[in-house]
């Protein structure tokens, strides 16, 4: 018995199915070749496209503009923690301390690539995106700098960019429109501070020889360590939190970044190493549902 146009129209459209579902590369579905989700998604797109993200940048360095001249006219005022303070920071020029990635340069095309290409972070990368020197500036940076450099403040860039990518740091600050009085304001992973060693990514040191050099008005970061060194437990953090809470959106001002940060690595008690499946389970955990 020949079967029916009708059953055949549909052994034939089984039998593509069948055949385009082998051909496919795995793991994909109708979703398309990145159906597993990821992360970061959410949070990179709300840095690039959201106004909410913006007004919030700019909300924050408009503020900070507005207390610069109180900080000026205050010997006392100082925005290193007393372990990091200088000499007489009183008879000291007057600088502000930023650090760059998502505080002052604008990283997200980077973590967009990482999304689209199911990859993640790593140096090489990194790197290469360092050196092509086009990070746009965050939101609200420019007009703040300038108005603190008009007013004789030194902008310091501590960040933990390595220090052998200075060069391409400092082309890519000032191509942003950002002040930059000298190579050395530039004070990256790396830096050697006569009198004081430190493993890892901590920035302690860097903030000494500020303390140093200048009276330190105000710091700007998006992650706590930015701001005072602490472990990276989240009682650690809560710690430093509580016992400084009233210094931020006056000394020390804060950037918003959900993308990445120590926040996150908290919330596995510093555990490196991780696998993506592991640190989203982990993420998982700690969410509140009451």
């Amino acid at each position: 018995m020949r079967p029916s146009p009708v059953a055949l129209a549909l052994l034939l459209a089984a039998s593509c199915l069948a055949g385009c579902a082998s051909l496919a590369p795995a793991g994909a579905d109708a979703a398309g070749p990145h159906a597993v989700p990821d992360d970061n998604l959410n949070a990179v797109l709300w840095m690039q496209r959201s106004v909410e993200y913006r007004a919030a940048s700019e909300g924050i360095y408009r503020a900070a503009a507005e207390r610069l001249d109180e900080a000026l006219a205050d010997p006392r005022w100082n925005a290193l923690v007393p372990g990091e303070l200088g000499g007489t920071a009183a008879s000291l020029p007057p600088a502000v301390v930023m650090d760059v990635d998502e505080t002052v340069l604008d990283n997200s095309p980077y973590q967009a690539r990482l999304v689209r290409d199911g990859l993640e972070y790593d140096d090489a990368t990194w790197a290469g995106w360092v050196e092509e020197r086009k990070a746009r500036p965050v939101p609200g940076v420019v007009e703040f700098a300038r108005a603190a450099s008009a007013n004789g403040v030194t902008i310091l860039y501590v960040s933990n960019r390595e220090q052998r990518l200075a060069e391409a740091t400092l082309a890519n600050l000032r191509s942003a429109g950002l002040p930059v009085a000298d190579d050395d304001v530039f004070l990256g992973l790396g830096t050697v501070v006569a009198g004081c060693e430190q493993a890892g990514s901590g920035k302690t040191c860097r903030r000494q020889l500020a303390g140093r050099k200048y009276r330190v008005l105000m710091q700007f970061g998006d992650q706590l360590g930015d701001f005072a060194e602490t472990a990276g437990t989240s009682a650690a953090r809560d710690a430093l939190y509580a016992e400084y809470r009233t210094w931020f959106g006056e000394r020390w001002w804060l950037l918003p970044n959900p993308t990445y940060g120590s926040w996150e690595s908290a919330l596995w008690e510093g555990w490196r190493g991780l696998s993506r499946e592991a640190r989203r389970e982990a993420k998982q955990d700690a969410m509140r549902v009451d």
